[in-house]
């Protein structure tokens, strides 16, 4: 940090003590006047949040000792459903495609900068867990980065709508200040103003980013507002920004399919499982139970205790305590008991207990089951089908709930992209972001057409779609080259590369001679021109 930085901040924090400055504290977000989602809303998606992040409370047991309490043994659905369905709805295989080449070309080294079909599956994963999320494009050093923000950052700035134009984005920052751990938030947000009249008679409506930053030693509080350059990382950091002409905001949204039936007015969307942590909680209690019944089932064997008596002398000596024994003492199978004249008939008993492994795994096979239907997904999902191994046609047929599941996601997911695409393209139309002022792209964004391909290549069974294909090819209905590109994931031009190797390699004579890469399709086959040799050969002997 400068100097001159150090004694502004001096400055600053002697005109607050002195009432000079006017300083702006917040306890929560929420409690900005902008901001219209119900707080409660936030308590919900934080219990989602302990949930998937699996810091759930302790366990409380009694024993001879008194009261205890050790981790609960879970099993993190959460987490696991989530990610599941992440990877089934978006992967490093899908692709974003638009109707402008020059666009093209530019989202696929953003795209590629960004690390954005990897990054977007994780963090795709997190918005589903709970509920929603946001993608921020910005510019910085004149490439455009993309900051991800989860629905314990995202704050929409209207309520009762599933439109979110309007929105506060919060980044929080910890750092160590004389020893003390100091929390910083900064709250960036987006806002549409009137509609305004220009020169020439052209209307828009101003779109304003407006950054804050808060300062606060306790990390459950915001805190006071404090200027952007009262620590380095935000120095550089405009205080507001205005864009005059945009049509689309400059983030893109997300949320989870389905009513938000906890809050009717919130745009957020619901967790995957805020309705049903009960069954997960239940799921949990089964399997923190089987593993503390098999913990402590271990075989135990009580015995008299003078069978494991000590010898404290020997030739007139002591012997040492930690020496007295005669037999294992790390041996915690057997457990010494007072027996009345050593009664072995009543002290020695096996303790052992038998492991309820079957009752276990019932109850949890029941809640498993339980948790599938609630969560719309097909049976088998997290419990062993009893058909095994399934054929690629019994997977499209018996996930066919999960398919429809997907697919009310995907519809979320592909709006989500659509805003990005939008907000990346207005970014590249506005010259002032450029070092050099000039724009990236010109082109029209109502005529912009934004298809992403999701790769359904899960649900489809590709053995029987390729032999279809290959039909199609040979009743003349498909051309060759779009049997390469279903079948193989290539694009057009590796495509007719693959096609004209193989044709070079079939046909080292003239072309109306080559053969076909296909059976039954035009050239002439090695069959063909042996009997046509056969038949000028006899031709020749009989004249």
């Amino acid at each position: 940090m400068s100097f001159m930085r150090k004694l502004k901040r001096l400055m600053y924090k002697g005109g607050a003590k002195l009432g000079l400055v006017q300083q702006k504290s917040l306890s929560s977000i929420t409690d900005d006047p902008r901001i219209k989602v119900p707080a409660e809303e936030y308590d919900r998606i934080r219990k989602a949040k302990r949930y998937y992040q699996d810091n759930l409370p302790k366990v409380e047991y009694w024993t001879t000792a008194g009261k205890q309490k050790r981790d609960l043994n879970s099993l993190n659905v959460l987490k696991s459903a989530s990610q599941a369905l992440a990877s089934l709805m978006f992967n490093e295989r899908c692709s974003i495609k638009v109707n402008d080449s020059k666009l093209q070309n530019l989202l696929d080294g953003i795209f590629k900068d960004n690390n954005y079909y990897l990054d977007q599956e994780t963090h795709l994963e997190t918005w589903i867990a709970l509920g929603s999320g946001a993608i921020r494009p910005y510019v910085e050093n004149d490439k455009i980065k993309l900051s991800w923000a989860n629905a314990t950052e995202v704050y929409p700035l209207d309520a009762n709508t599933t439109k979110v134009d309007q929105i506060a984005i919060s980044r929080k920052l910890q750092k160590v200040e004389n020893n003390t751990a100091v929390y910083y938030t900064l709250i960036e947000f987006h806002q549409w103003g009137n509609l305004t009249t220009d020169e020439k008679g052209r209307q828009y409506r101003p779109y304003t980013i407006t950054n804050e930053l808060y300062r606060s030693n306790d990390p459950n509080v915001v805190g006071e507002n404090v200027p952007l350059d009262y620590i380095d990382e935000y120095a550089g950091l405009s205080p507001s920004t205005t864009f005059n002409y945009l049509e689309k905001p400059l983030f893109a949204f997300y949320r989870n399919a389905g009513a938000n039936n906890k809050n009717l007015v919130s745009p957020l969307g619901i967790g995957l499982c805020d309705n049903w942590f009960s069954t997960v909680d239940d799921i949990n209690m089964v399997h923190d139970g089987f593993e503390w019944e098999v913990k402590t089932g271990y075989r135990r064997v009580s015995i008299p205790r003078s069978w494991v008596r000590r010898q404290q002398n020997m030739n007139g000596h002591t012997i040492p305590e930690d020496q007295q024994y005669f037999w294992d003492p790390n041996d915690a199978v057997f457990v010494p008991v007072n027996a009345k004249n050593d009664d072995t008939t009543t002290a020695f008993r096996d303790l052992s207990i038998n492991i309820r492994n079957e009752q276990y795994e019932g109850a949890m096979d029941f809640f498993l089951r339980e948790l599938e239907n609630d969560l719309k997904l097909s049976p088998g999902t997290f419990t062993v089908t009893p058909s095994g191994v399934q054929t690629a046609t019994e997977v499209v047929t018996n996930n066919s709930k999960t398919y429809q599941t997907r697919s009310s996601y995907l519809t979320m997911l592909e709006k989500t992209i659509d805003q990005l695409v939008y907000a990346i393209a207005e970014l590249l139309q506005n010259g002032d972001l450029w070092s050099d002022g000039k724009a990236r792209w010109n082109g029209d964004l109502d005529n912009l057409v934004i298809t992403p391909d999701f790769a359904d290549g899960v649900f489809v069974d590709r053995e029987a779609q390729r032999s279809a294909d290959l039909q199609a090819v040979q009743a003349s209905v498909m051309p060759k080259i779009q049997f390469i590109m279903r079948n193989y994931d290539l694009d057009e031009n590796e495509a007719q590369k693959w096609l004209q190797q193989i044709q070079d390699e079939q046909s080292p004579t003239p072309p109306d001679q080559e053969m076909s890469m296909f059976p039954g399709e035009g050239g002439v086959n090695r069959e063909q021109e042996d009997n046509s040799s056969s038949n000028d050969a006899e031709s020749g002997s009989n004249s």
